[in-house]
């Protein structure tokens, strides 16, 4: 049977996709500080749809919320950040340099949540920086 996590992974990787690479066309038009004001009314769409499937009762513990919140907070500040770089440069270079991201979160799930990766997953993130620095150079 098809792993429970693949078709929704499969879905972050086509949304996310598309996500990297529309705000090249956006800030053609609009700035990069009023292109996030509408992104979060994107977002803030997404969370009335969500909201209406909990049958307005989301999950309420302090912590999760405050983590949720500070997740958010983060995400809009690196939409941000990204809208300003592709305001600038090429899309397609910046959207390589971006999308290597998950080292910083592999590097943190091994030191904060033990969990581990193997040699041949080390390589693969070394050759991932390696990419970085010749696209960079």
């Amino acid at each position: 049977s098809m792993k429970h996590w693949l078709l929704p992974t499969f879905g972050a990787f086509v949304l996310w996709g598309f996500w990297s690479f529309i705000p090249k066309i956006t800030t053609r038009y609009i700035s990069p500080r009023s292109a996030i004001l509408f992104e979060v009314m994107g977002g803030v769409l997404v969370a009335t749809m969500v909201l209406f499937t909990l049958k307005f009762k989301p999950d309420i513990h302090l912590k999760g919320v405050l983590l949720a919140m500070t997740t958010g907070g983060l995400g809009f500040l690196g939409a941000l950040c990204y809208l300003y770089a592709v305001s600038k440069g090429p899309v397609s270079l910046i959207a390589i340099l971006t999308a290597l991201s998950p080292v910083i979160t592999v590097t943190l799930s091994v030191i904060f949540l033990n969990e581990t990766i193997s040699l041949k997953q080390g390589f693969g993130i070394v050759l991932g920086l390696a990419a970085m620095i010749l696209i960079c150079t």
